[in-house]
């Protein structure tokens, strides 16, 4: 079967993970989605991940966050910027997400990076995802 977005699977099988409580998830691995990763990461959103090579793609071993009473530190997770429909956002008009409790994910022309980042850098560009 083949994808046609593979960065909503990616995100559906994370907002999956969280809902049934798992500790660790294995997806598919790519340029884009170790960048995303390492964004969550630095923003809190989870624990750690590893990219693993036992086949020709690989996969990303994600290693999910939860509090110590087993609530989870990913709230929600939407994908905004579709292969049907592309969003792309001007540096003034970036968005807030929760006023500024979660966090947009954009691809620029100076990589992929958090809303906070773009906006320091004021650049504007594709909204992938959110994630709060």
């Amino acid at each position: 079967m083949s994808l046609s977005d593979p960065i909503s699977d990616f995100l559906t099988n994370i907002r999956n993970a969280v809902q049934v409580r798992k500790e660790t998830i294995d997806i598919p691995a790519s340029k884009l989605a170790a960048t995303i990763l390492e964004i969550f990461k630095n923003d809190g959103y989870i624990e750690d991940f590893r990219s693993l090579k036992n086949n020709v793609q690989g996969t990303l071993k994600v290693y999910l966050k939860y509090e110590k009473n087993k609530k989870p530190s990913i709230i929600g997770i939407k994908r905004v910027s579709r292969p049907g429909l592309r969003v792309y956002v001007r540096r003034d008009r970036i968005p807030r997400v929760l006023n500024g409790l979660g966090t947009a994910i954009l691809t620029t022309s100076k990589g992929i990076m958090n809303d906070r980042d773009a906006r320091k850098n004021k650049v504007g560009g594709e909204v992938v995802c959110y994630i709060w």
